[in-house]
């Protein structure tokens, strides 16, 4: 006979989503206002029949910033048994109508974290640049109507490479009490009329990379030099770098770990 005593480990899962940021006030629960965070467990409560479940993400998200592989995991109570299409296809139910979806559910140890156990983080920022407005991506990119000189931005974004205090490209606001992040790659590529600027990392301070994105910007505008990028590094100071880029264009598109939980997904 079981001990009524004894406290059962919760049941933990992974699950990897996509959704529009734009209905959101980002990840995280918030006084006002709804988050991905709070669709997700609310959907997790239903599925276990009202017991709460609580979330830990791979990355915090801002208002308005979309993901296409955001990562979390989920304590259930113990003795939860469902297949992983089950939890995937029983999370999506009751997470409709909002733009916001489990592409994929393993279970994993009760020590691994999304957030702790995460090896690199991938951004990608997307800048339309043509003189008309967005019309099918409207919400989703960066409009820009004055041409982009890619090239200059690529020499720009070179001198961010590497380990570095990035004070000058965190918001005001962050809380990391180390200013100092490895940045692995910062990519330009142009396919017509859209500019994509991909990162990764091991972590990101806060609004790094659309503070990074509105650096470049300027240099492709002309309006910095190339070089001018190693300057704004090197004062450590947010007021010496560019403006902040809109969160239309940012998506959270990877999140890696080793091993990956999900290459064991059935």
């Amino acid at each position: 006979m079981s001990d009524p005593h004894v406290q059962h480990a919760p049941c933990r899962w992974a699950v990897r989503l996509e959704y529009d940021g734009r209905d959101f006030v980002g990840w995280q629960r918030q006084i006002t206002g709804l988050s991905v965070q709070q669709v997700l467990e609310d959907a997790a409560t239903r599925l276990t029949g009202g017991v709460r479940v609580d979330s830990v993400t791979a990355g915090r998200t801002d208002t308005g910033v979309h993901a296409t592989a955001q990562v979390a995991h989920l304590d259930f109570p113990a003795g939860f048994a469902l297949r992983p299409h089950q939890i995937r296809d029983g999370l999506n139910f009751h997470m409709k109508p909002y733009p916001v979806v489990v592409l994929s559910a393993v279970p994993v140890p009760s020590d691994w974290s999304a957030r702790f156990s995460a090896g690199r983080r991938s951004y990608l920022y997307r800048i339309l640049n043509r003189p008309s407005r967005a019309g099918l991506d409207a919400g989703r990119v960066w409009h820009v109507k004055h041409p982009l000189d890619t090239d200059a931005m690529r020499t720009g974004a070179a001198h961010l490479l590497g380990r570095h205090d990035f004070s000058s490209f965190r918001a005001t606001a962050c809380q990391a009490k180390n200013p100092v992040r490895t940045l692995d790659t910062l990519e330009v590529t142009r396919t017509g009329e859209v500019i994509e600027v991909r990162t990764h990392a091991r972590s990101f301070l806060h609004h790094q990379v659309r503070n990074m994105v509105g650096s470049l910007h300027l240099v492709g505008t002309g309006r910095w030099h190339p070089d001018r990028m190693a300057e704004a590094l090197a004062a450590c100071d947010r007021r010496a770098a560019g403006p902040t880029a809109p969160p239309d264009g940012l998506y959270l598109v990877g999140v890696r770990y080793d091993p990956d939980p999900f290459d064991r997904e059935p």
